[in-house]
């Protein structure tokens, strides 16, 4: 089975973790989708396994499955990750630690686990934000969660290279179930996708496709030499100072 490539996406049934595992497909490669709630029917490229990422004892069961049904890990993908409104003095302690449980511990859990069963040549992609760098109005959990994992790619590529090369990728406002569950919560949820579309250079919000295709990209040999970076996909959200054009 060594020579067969595996990758693994946490939070891989919807959103940019789903299209991560489409990306692969679309290569060949077996995926190990890790998450929570309704199992989705398994195929012959893909195979879940419900798991906690910040569960501890969940990381480790997964992570032991993957071992002996296939033996090594070649790509991890840290997708998993939840968003939670909030100032540092609305926020209660518990739901903190749960964002910080899913964004960040989950992230060092994976690869935790993962590294002892990657060879050489293998990658994690850690999903980071356009928040590890500017930040929106009462997301204090999430944009800390994200800043951090900007460290911890920094550390793993530090630590484990050139064995194993590690980037992070941190997009701007993707069209996700996330993003949905924001409008939902919006006076006006029309008027806020707007503000959305207009924020970024492109005039519009990304596709989860597009994220997915780059992260199987950087998983790639053509991206060799890339490792211990943060590379922003955001449609140039947070670029423009704003001000006439004439």
């Amino acid at each position: 089975m060594q020579n067969k490539t595996i990758a693994v996406v946490t939070g891989g049934t919807t959103g940019i973790g789903k299209a991560a595992v489409d990306a692969f497909e679309k290569r060949g490669i077996t995926t190990y989708v890790l998450g929570i709630g309704e199992q989705p029917t398994n195929t012959a490229l893909r195979k879940f396994v419900s798991c906690d990422v910040s569960k501890n004892s969940d990381v480790v069961a997964a992570f032991q499955q993957i071992k002996k049904d296939v033996g090594h890990v070649n790509y991890l993908v840290n997708n998993a990750g939840v968003l939670s409104y909030g100032t540092v003095t609305d926020i209660d302690e518990a739901e903190w630690d749960r964002v910080m449980g899913v964004n960040l511990k989950g992230s060092f859990l994976c690869a935790k686990n993962a590294i002892p069963m990657m060879p050489e040549g293998s990658v994690i992609i850690n999903v980071a934000s356009v928040q590890s760098y500017i930040t929106q109005p009462l997301v204090a959990a999430y944009c800390t969660s994200k800043a951090a994992v900007l460290g911890l790619t920094r550390s793993i590529a530090t630590d484990f290279g050139p064995k194993i090369r590690c980037v992070a990728v941190c997009p701007g406002t993707i069209d996700t179930p996330m993003l949905h569950g924001a409008l939902a919560q919006a006076a006006d949820p029309d008027a806020m996708m707007a503000e959305l579309n207009a924020a970024h250079l492109t005039g519009r919000v990304g596709k989860p496709e597009e994220i997915g295709e780059l992260i199987s990209f950087l998983c790639s040999d053509k991206c060799a030499f890339i490792t211990g970076q943060a590379i922003r996909v955001d449609g140039g959200l947070g670029v423009n100072m704003g001000g006439s054009k004439n």
